[in-house]
């Protein structure tokens, strides 16, 4: 169940997220994408997403510099990392970072709804 959540996509593989996306809303997501930070930036400040969905690496600026930054002035907002080019470790010191889970590239859609679902919930429980 998706709960009508509003997804934020940040990836610079246009393929990636627009696919993603178009996925996203046939589950019945509302889903946005940016390719850079800095756009992502502009949506989050907006106050539209729910969760956003992350790569680590991106041309604008260092993910992780980026997802600090994010839990830095939004702590309650959920953000899954997406690692493609790092590995598993970057995923883990993303989490020590304050990202509530990561996907590995390529992602199952499967996978990753579900992991929103469970952060969306827990960010839903901290702020109760």
């Amino acid at each position: 169940m998706n709960m009508g959540l509003n997804i934020l996509l940040i990836d610079d593989e246009f393929d990636f997220v627009e696919t993603t996306c178009k996925r996203l809303i046939r589950r019945g997501y509302s889903a946005r994408t940016a390719l850079t930070c800095a756009a992502g930036l502009t949506i989050i400040e907006s106050g539209w997403p729910d969760i956003v969905v992350l790569d680590v690496m991106l041309p604008d600026r260092d993910g992780m510099d980026f997802l600090r930054e994010i839990k830095g002035k939004w702590p309650s907002l959920p953000v899954i990392l997406l690692t493609g080019h790092a590995s598993m470790q970057a995923g883990l010191y993303g989490l020590d970072c304050g990202a509530s889970d990561y996907c590995l590239k390529p992602i199952d859609l499967e996978t990753l709804v579900e992991k929103m679902a469970i952060a969306h919930r827990e960010s839903c429980q901290l702020g109760a």
